[in-house]
């Protein structure tokens, strides 16, 4: 056989029907022959015909089709008895659905040494040879047996039959003391050595797409027309006889399995996948290890969200419940109903007729319950009869255990700083990383086609949610400049403020600072952060003050001052009409209970009641400052608990017997979740744990730990979940700022009890934590130019590596006032990020849709702006016409992170398999 022929040979494989056939009729080829030619013979005809596998290689990723990467493993390798053998080569391959659909009917070489059925698109295990099918969600698993539970569990959840022994059992408490002492003497986290680099510019890439063309283009000087077009077939289309082959074939599989054509839905678009053994490329005790860390993780999280009536993950839950008998409990409470709407209805939801604070008649509230309340120990306590406040009487409602949750706590922390661990995360993000990289190199053009497909639709009209900004600085610097001068000049006699039993008025006030409404300007209110903010959190809150002056942050922009917060309600109202003006922008605003005393509930719902402070626009969050400290110096509080009874008992109040407080009953109906703010670079001179002091014994002037924050508002917020829902009414969710600063240890808190959190900058340092908060698709929401004023120069933020790699992030402001200048700062937040980090329209729709997923709005009204299928999985929960977001995004999404659930699952389920069948094996005695 000639070298050219041998060459043809080599080049089979990648082209297309017609072309194939011109190439051999013009060599005088029969093309009979080809197939008749092994595998195991092609492989050393492609090797000697020349250098041909760098003309394979893309970016480091080899880009091949079945056969060639049949041909060139060892047959033998996939064979069960090669199982024990490490695998000494692995194959990237990405191929469209046609591709794989017919190598799958016609792959030369038996993987497994059985007839193999054909199916479409199947998903394989990333371990084992033939695993099961990631899809199947009714195939039974074997059960894992061991004689304990994981440390910690529940009374309803002890039931699980799960052990997963690791090499750091009983050092748990050891490590987690020795990390927390480190975090306590470090005022600054040193860089992790896991900290990942940067992405590779543009140059490379060229520079490397040029090379694949260079070495391409060697093969054509002997000839020219025939190498020409096998390269063009290579890197452009398939032919249209191609097409039709594979239309013949798909259609030919449908009639012979139907089921599986109907079961499994499949979007066309070129996958990444690996094949062979030890597919995650550490060896299988390193897998096994971080494995059951991963899992024993999210086994974690997952109870602490069932206890409080909060989300978990509907794909990680589903594979949680392949490691045992039991149904997970998180979600139990928000399996609703799908959203009553037609699929193609609007995109708006109808708004009310009336407006929600119209009537605030008391008699027209539920009715009182007669049930009691009182704190013990930090955790409010509800009782059946409130004159009998006892044992006999409690009812009983969930609560979390002290205990329970330090251990759970010290489980944690070991597992953070565990090297393979750190090690099995750290590879698996990478993975993560590239893949997206090479998703997007092969389907951008398709996401984008698939885009513009869609009428009307497009980035500037789909939802978009504000999941982090305050309601104090909501506006911009010249919308408060424009509403203080329209102030001064229609109400200068107004009396707004009094000083030493003398009222002021707001003329009176300028003139004390010799100002009059001509002299201010967006300098002089000097409220933007600048680069003397940066890393000074006590500067970035003065910048509060306008003018530097506190009494004019107490009168325009606080809801509790001589004018019963009218000025702050008016500029509020502004925004919410700038918000429904635009119609696709809404937004999360957060208002603040500091816990000084116990009637700031009633005073701030009668506020937003009194000058209707409502939007369908805009939903609530309600935000604690850390600042126990500074209420203990000046005497205000006696005791931590004290804080937390003007936090929490009020709403309880307002629960058990809503005609006492029917202000606060109407305000809390739009209330969606608690936030937990202040500046986390504080140090923390204390540790967090079982022999803490209790909140009533906590009279010390030091601040609480994060942790200790965290954990009491979570323990009442699960009771009060609890007792609302009893009651039929809308309960509460914790989403926290975590991870902007200081030690790592608080995202940990933020993993076990948050639903989402605002910021997580620290996960680019923490490897373990960002593989989890990705595993279990923990909403973040980012603000990079909030971050780039205080904490984190923007080039470094790492919004784009989350993106990336899939974790739920989305674009946010926090500070609109301090950070923004336009009209519409979310969508300046957008414009900054798509220029900076040059997303693609696809990347900015899935931040809008992230956003909507996250937010705290009603069901019914996400069904009205992402579909009414959205709370499915994959693109059974898409509706492109409004998100915008091609299906191809969304499968891609989807498909990856069951291949990581299906990696660390299948892992624990083939090593109990090889466990038992090692016992079934053991040689039975002959005295026996």
């Amino acid at each position: 056989m000639s070298w050219l022929q041998r060459r043809v040979y080599a080049w089979a494989p990648l082209l297309g029907a017609a072309s194939r056939r011109s190439c051999l009729q013009s060599l005088g080829l029969d093309r009979s022959v080809l197939p008749a030619v092994s595998p195991q013979s092609r492989a050393p005809l492609s090797a000697s015909g020349g250098n041909l596998r760098g003309s394979y290689f893309i970016l480091g990723w080899s880009i091949d089709s079945r056969q060639r990467a049949a041909a060139a493993a060892v047959p033998t390798s996939y064979s069960s008895s090669s199982s024990s053998s490490p695998c000494c080569c692995r194959h990237f391959s990405s191929q469209s659905s046609r591709s794989s659909g017919r190598d799958k009917m016609s792959d030369p070489i038996p993987i497994t040494g059985k007839k193999l059925r054909p199916r479409l698109q199947g998903r394989s295990s990333l371990q084992n040879a033939e695993p099961p099918d990631v899809h199947n969600k009714t195939g039974t698993l074997k059960q894992i047996h061991c004689s304990q539970s994981l440390p910690g569990t529940p009374l309803s959840l002890k039931s699980f039959p799960i052990h997963l022994p690791t090499s750091m059992d009983g050092k748990y408490k050891e490590i987690a003391e020795e990390l927390f002492t480190r975090s306590l003497t470090e005022s600054d986290m040193r860089t992790a050595p896991y900290e990942f680099p940067e992405e590779s510019p543009i140059e490379q890439l060229e520079e490397r797409r040029q090379r694949l063309e260079r070495q391409i283009s060697q093969d054509v000087r002997l000839e020219p027309e025939i190498l020409l077009r096998a390269k063009q077939d290579f890197m452009k289309i398939d032919s249209a006889t191609d097409l039709q082959h594979y239309k013949d074939q798909i259609d030919a599989t449908t009639e012979k399995y139907p089921e599986e054509k109907e079961n499994e839905i499949e979007q066309e678009f070129q996958r990444v996948r690996i094949f062979g053994e030890e597919k995650c490329g550490v060896p299988f005790t390193d897998l096994l290890d971080a494995a059951k860390c991963v899992v024993k993780s999210l086994f974690v999280r997952e109870k602490y969200m069932a206890l409080s009536l909060q989300s978990f993950g509907k794909t990680t839950k589903r594979f949680l419940e392949q490691l045992g008998d039991r149904q997970c409990q998180a979600n139990m409470h928000d399996e609703t109903l799908e959203a009553p709407i037609s699929p193609d209805t609007t995109i708006h939801s109808p708004f009310a007729e009336e407006h929600p604070y119209e009537n605030c008649d008391p008699s027209i509230m539920p009715e009182d319950t007669g049930f009691g309340c009182k704190m013990i120990d930090g955790v409010t306590h509800v009782y059946s009869e409130s004159n009998i406040m006892d044992k006999t009487t409690e009812l009983n409602l969930p609560r979390p255990d002290l205990q329970e949750f330090t251990a759970d706590m010290n489980v944690l922390m070991a597992l953070i700083i565990n090297g393979p661990v750190k090690s099995f995360c750290y590879r698996r993000l990478q993975y993560l990383s590239s893949k997206f990289q090479m998703h997007v190199l092969l389907n951008e053009m398709k996401e984008l086609a698939a885009q513009k497909k869609v009428p009307h639709r497009d980035f500037y009209n789909i939802r978009k949610v504000d999941t982090h900004i305050h309601a104090s600085s909501c506006m911009n610097q010249k919308h408060l400049l424009r509403f203080i001068k329209r102030s001064m000049k229609k109400n200068p006699d107004e009396i707004i403020h009094v000083e030493n039993g003398k009222g002021q008025t707001l003329k009176d006030v300028f003139e004390s600072m010799n100002l009059t409404a001509y002299d201010l300007s967006v300098d002089t209110l000097d409220m933007h952060a600048d680069r003397n903010t940066f890393h000074r959190f006590d500067k970035f809150n003065a910048k509060y003050n306008p003018i530097g002056e506190s009494i004019l942050r107490e009168i325009f922009i606080k809801t509790d001052n001589y004018i019963e917060g009218k000025y702050f309600g008016h500029i509020i109202k502004e925004v919410m009409e700038d918000l429904e003006e635009s119609k696709y922008q809404n937004a999360e605003l957060r208002l603040s209970i500091y816990g000084r005393s116990r009637d700031e509930w009633d005073r701030l719902a009668k506020w937003a009641v009194k000058h209707k402070v409502y939007s369908n626009n805009v939903c609530w969050l309600v935000q604690v400052p850390r600042l126990f400290d500074v209420f203990r110096t000046k005497k205000q509080l006696n005791n931590f608990q004290d804080m937390l009874e003007n936090i929490f008992i009020p709403v309880f109040e307002a629960t058990i017997n809503p005609r006492n407080h029917p202000e606060l009953h109407l305000f809390l109906q739009h209330v969606v979740g608690f936030d937990s703010v202040d500046d986390e670079s504080k140090p923390e001179h204390h540790i967090f744990n079982a022999d803490s002091p209790l909140p009533v014994n906590w009279t010390e002037d030091d601040n609480p730990p994060y942790a200790y924050y965290l954990y009491y508002m979570y323990a009442n917020m699960t009771v009060l979940n609890h007792l609302r829902k009893k009651r039929g009414f809308n309960t509460f969710v914790l989403r926290p700022h975590c991870g902007e600063a200081g030690p790592i240890h608080h995202l940990i808190s933020g993993f076990m009890l948050s639903q989402n959190i605002s910021h997580g900058l620290l996960l680019r340092k923490a490897p373990v934590l960002q593989y989890l908060y990705y595993l279990d698709q923990i909403g973040i929401a980012m603000s990079p130019l909030s971050n780039n004023s205080l904490f984190l120069s923007y080039h470094r933020n790492p919004l784009p590596e989350y993106l990336s790699r899939g974790l739920m992030v989305s674009l946010s402001t926090d500070d609109p006032l301090q950070f923004h200048f336009t009209k519409e700062p979310l969508m300046e937040e957008y414009s900054i990020a798509a220029q900076v980090w040059k997303l693609s329209s696809c990347d900015m729709c899935e931040l809008a849709r992230n956003s909507v997923l996250m937010s705290g709005f009603s069901y019914k009204v996400k069904g009205y702006w992402l579909g009414p299928h959205y709370q499915k999985e994959s693109i059974e929960g898409n509706d492109i016409r409004r998100t915008n977001v091609p299906d191809i995004r969304v499968a891609y999404r989807h498909e990856t992170l069951c291949e990581e659930l299906n990696l660390i699952t299948q892992a624990l389920i083939t090593a109990e398999q090889l466990e038992n069948d090692s016992i079934n094996m053991t040689p039975v005695s002959e005295s026996r």
